[in-house]
């Protein structure tokens, strides 16, 4: 990728402007005030409730510019739609009431409802769940791309550091005033490149007959077995942590819940930039791209002018930045107040989260030198975490999935072993990439059905006293 002077003054300013936005007020010295620092007082307004929460929902953007460049129109049905439904779904039957509740935390809600060993086994779960391991590997690939070296885990490493100071310096705060730069630079990013394929091609009609047949296929082609799979990915959202998050910094129970359907017309929205803009992709630069992941990048050196293409590649740099942003604090916070503050009782919260960050981001360049694929990371992560949190975190709200607490424990263990016994397995029977299905069924699915067992067995339980 040929970059000019022109193009690297978007990218300057946009990392001058972070530092400036963190900084220019001092959240340094929170003293013991951990909810000002975890949850900005829990007073987030209904327009930065969904700045944040917008913002951070993209950060895989470069994997949705390669599944629609090589698939199509699919792409709405398996990762658009589903997560509309139950973010629709959460913002009705959680957000309320994880607002009304006192828990700042997932794990803190897991303890408080089914005891401190559930609560620990919960922040384990959250650490690995909110690894921000995937995007600073994307971010490298990008630096790789601009600089044309193959030492991607320097640049890796300096991002998650530039990351570590302004996030622990600044808090959950220094998260919602980064996104809403970050969420201007991603919808003012896609509307200027469909500006340009319009220009170049013709309306997103005459674009979309010259699509192979395949790709104007909303189901892809697959079957409904297929698709249906993706809605229980998509229940990812019930255990995300940023929803959690910001639902319990929201200023109301109403503000919570306004947020996040209010955010799915956003969501929406920009689903259909990128959807037009993958498409795009495949008419203008052809089938034969030798990189798929790169085809949002290869569009705009394209069509971009000097300067313009620095604007929108530092819009993909914000898109996965907002993400990684959250995830770091995420699970700094997971590690410091959740699991050193049970072990160091005397020690200031804020001080202990800044320390966990700092290990987060440690283990997470860690984690990409082991799995240097974003997908795999993604699917691991998703396969063996979600099965084993999804009914105990829904269960500390709705009393259908609550377990007795000596259950809840057995169950996120046995669910979790039972997926890694099951995806260990699919990878002794198969050597391809993502194929983990053992007896070509995924590991998701034995570990759901263990929760679902043990929670049955809770209800027997309860029955027999």
């Amino acid at each position: 990728m040929a970059f000019t002077l022109l193009d690297w003054i978007p990218l300057i300013l946009y990392f001058g402007m972070l530092g400036w936005f963190t900084l220019r007020r001092k959240y340094i010295d929170h003293g013991s005030d951990e909810t000002a620092y975890l949850l900005s007082g829990r007073r987030l307004t209904l327009p930065a409730f969904v700045a944040t929460l917008v913002a951070t929902w993209y950060g895989g953007i470069l994997g949705v510019g390669e599944y629609t460049y090589m698939v199509g129109a699919s792409q709405w049905l398996l990762f658009a739609f589903p997560y509309y439904v139950f973010a629709i779904v959460y913002a009705f039957l959680l957000a309320g009431k994880i607002r009304s509740g006192k828990a700042l935390t997932i794990p803190e809600a897991l303890g408080e409802t089914y005891g401190q060993k559930t609560g620990i086994l919960g922040a384990a779960g959250v650490f690995v769940l909110v690894s921000p391991a995937p995007y600073i590997l994307m971010l490298g690939v990008i630096a790789q791309m601009l600089t044309g070296s193959d030492e991607w885990l320097i640049y890796a490493v300096l991002v998650a550091l530039f990351s570590v100071i302004y996030i622990g310096t600044g808090g959950f705060a220094a998260v919602v005033r980064t996104d809403w730069l970050q969420g201007a630079l991603m919808y003012g990013g896609f509307i200027m490149m469909l500006g340009f394929a319009w220009q170049h091609t013709g309306s997103p009609a005459e674009m979309w007959s010259q699509l192979p047949e395949g790709h104007r296929d909303f189901t892809g082609g697959y079957n409904l077995s297929y698709i249906f799979v993706w809605f229980f990915i998509a229940m990812w959202t019930f255990v995300d942590p940023g929803f959690h998050q910001r639902s319990a910094a929201a200023e109301s129970p109403e503000t919570a819940k306004k947020g996040i359907l209010y955010s799915v017309l956003f969501w929406s929205f920009f689903d259909a930039l990128t959807l037009l803009a993958g498409l795009y992709a495949l008419v203008i630069l052809g089938p034969e791209l030798a990189n798929p992941i790169s085809a949002f990048p290869d569009l705009a050196v394209e069509l971009l002018p000097a300067g313009l293409l620095g604007l929108f590649i530092t819009a993909l740099i914000a898109i996965i930045m907002s993400t990684l942003d959250s995830f770091l604090f995420l699970s700094g916070q997971t590690l410091g107040r959740d699991v050193l503050k049970q072990y160091n009782k005397g020690v200031n919260p804020v001080r202990l989260t800044q320390i966990g960050i700092v290990i987060a981001a440690v283990l997470a360049v860690g984690m990409i030198t082991i799995f240097p694929s974003v997908i795999e990371l993604w699917y691991v992560i998703g396969s063996l975490i979600i099965p084993a949190m999804l009914f105990p975190v829904l269960g500390i709200y709705l009393p259908f999935f609550r377990y007795r607490k000596n259950y809840a424990a057995i169950s996120v263990v046995g669910s979790f072993m039972t997926a890694f016994a099951w995806l260990a397995m699919g990878v002794q029977t198969s050597q391809e990439l993502y194929s983990y299905a053992w007896l070509e069924i995924e590991p998701f699915y034995p570990g759901l059905a263990v929760s679902a067992i043990v929670l049955f067995l809770s209800r027997l339980s309860e029955k027999e006293d």
